[in-house]
C-alpha cells in the first residue's frame, strides 16, 4: 500500500470543528509536506477550489498550482499529485506550466483531473461551466491537447473547445511517458472516461466489498481498451487512538452538528437533494469525500487489519485526511505505515 495525504490548502477536513490548529497558510503547508515525506508518506494531493468548500468561501483557500510549483523546490521524494479542472485551465498554457514544475520535481508531477461540479465559484469567476456528460467530453478534448503538446513538437489540434497551430511546449516533462494521471468519478461518462484516458482511478471511501467492486468494474473497462492495468486509490479519514472506545469518541466529537458553521447552509441545501439516510448524510458533511465510510477508525491494529482488507480488494494507494494533520499523520506514520 502506498500512503499519501490531502495538504491542508482549506485549514482543516472538518466542517463542524471551527479550529483546527492547522492555518491554510504556505508556512504550515510546508512544513507539514517535507515532515511527511522524511516519515514514510509516499505522495501529497493538493486539491484545487478557489473557494473554501470546508471553512466557509470567505475563509482562505490556498491556490493549488503555485503551491505545488513551490513544494517541488523543497521536497526531494513527495509524489505531487494536483488537481486540475479543465474548465479553470487552458490546456495549451497549462501543459507548458505543468511540464516545468514536472521538472523543477524532477519528475514528481501527477494530476488530479477533476471534472468541475461547484457552479457558483465558476460563476463567480466568471468561467465557463459545463453541464454533466459535456464536462467529460471537455476533459477528453482538454487531455488530447495535453498529452499531445508532451509528445509532439510541433503540436497541432483543430477541436471542438480547442484550436492550436504549430504550438510548441519545450521542455517535455520529465516523467516517462508523461506524468500520472488520476481521476475519480462514479457516472457512466466518468467511468469510461478514465478507463480510455488515465493512468489511476481514485474513489471516495466505501466499505472494502464496495471498493472491490468498484475495482473489478473498472479493471473489466481497461482490460477492454488494451492499455496497462490502472493504480487504485481511495479518500479515507483516519483517527488512530490507544483504545478503540476513545477512537470512537473522537468520531463522535468531529460529527456533532455545528448549525452555526459557514457551511450548514450549503449542508441543509444537500440534505434535501440525496436519498442518503440522515446518519450517513451527516457523517458526509462532516468529513469529506466519504472518509469516514472506509472505516479506519480505532486502535493501531484494527486499522491495519483493515488497510489489509483493502489491500486484498485491490486497492494500491490511500489518500489520507487526519486532524490536527502534523500531529495525526506522526501518529499514524509510527503506529500504521512503519507496523504495516
Amino acid at each position: 500500500m502506498k500512503y499519501g495525504f490531502w495538504a491542508p490548502v482549506f485549514g482543516g477536513w472538518l466542517r463542524n470543528v471551527r479550529d483546527e490548529n492547522m492555518e491554510a497558510n504556505w508556512d504550515y503547508f510546508s512544513r507539514l509536506c517535507r515532515r511527511a515525506e522524511e516519515i514514510g508518506y509516499d505522495l501529497t494531493l493538493i486539491a484545487e477550489l478557489n473557494l473554501n468548500d470546508i471553512k466557509g468561501v470567505r475563509e482562505p483557500a490556498m491556490d493549488a498550482w503555485s503551491s505545488a510549483a513551490a513544494l517541488a523546490a523543497v521536497t526531494k521524494r513527495l509524489e505531487i499529485m494536483v488537481a486540475v479542472r479543465p474548465n479553470f485551465h487552458h490546456p495549451a498554457l497549462f501543459a507548458k506550466a505543468a511540464a516545468n514544475i514536472d521538472n523543477i520535481s524532477n519528475g514528481r508531477l501527477a494530476l488530479n483531473v477533476v471534472s468541475s461540479w461547484w457552479a457558483d465559484e465558476a460563476t463567480q469567476y466568471g468561467l465557463q461551466f459545463d453541464q454533466h456528460d459535456d464536462r467529460y467530453g471537455r476533459t477528453a478534448e482538454w487531455l488530447t491537447v495535453v498529452d499531445g503538446l508532451w509528445s509532439q513538437t510541433p503540436f497541432n489540434h483543430q477541436g471542438e473547445r480547442y484550436q492550436l497551430t504549430d504550438a510548441i511546449c519545450e521542455p517535455k516533462p520529465k516523467s516517462s511517458p508523461r506524468p500520472t494521471i488520476y481521476a475519480g468519478g462514479e457516472s457512466e461518462a466518468a467511468k469510461n472516461l478514465i478507463a480510455s484516458r488515465c493512468d489511476a482511478y481514485v474513489m471516495h471511501g466505501d466499505e472494502p466489498e464496495v471498493i472491490a467492486e468498484k475495482i473489478a468494474d473498472m479493471r473489466a473497462r481497461r482490460e477492454k481498451t488494451g492499455l496497462p492495468p490502472m493504480i487504485y486509490g481511495m479518500a479515507a479519514y483516519a483517527v488512530v487512538r490507544d483504545s478503540e472506545k476513545e477512537a470512537l469518541a473522537e468520531v463522535e466529537r468531529i460529527t456533532t452538528l455545528d448549525p452555526d458553521a459557514p457551511g450548514f447552509a450549503n449542508f441543509d441545501q444537500w440534505l434535501s437533494g440525496t436519498q442518503l439516510e440522515r446518519e450517513l448524510k451527516i457523517r458526509e458533511y462532516s468529513v469529506s469525500n466519504r472518509g469516514l465510510r472506509p472505516g479506519l477508525v480505532g486502535t493501531a491494529a484494527q486499522v491495519r487489519d483493515r488497510i489489509k482488507a483493502f489491500e486484498d480488494a485491490g486497492l494500491h494507494l490511500l489518500l489520507l485526511q487526519m486532524s490536527p494533520q502534523l500531529e495525526e499523520m506522526e501518529r499514524f506514520a509510527a503506529e500504521v505505515i512503519r507496523r504495516h
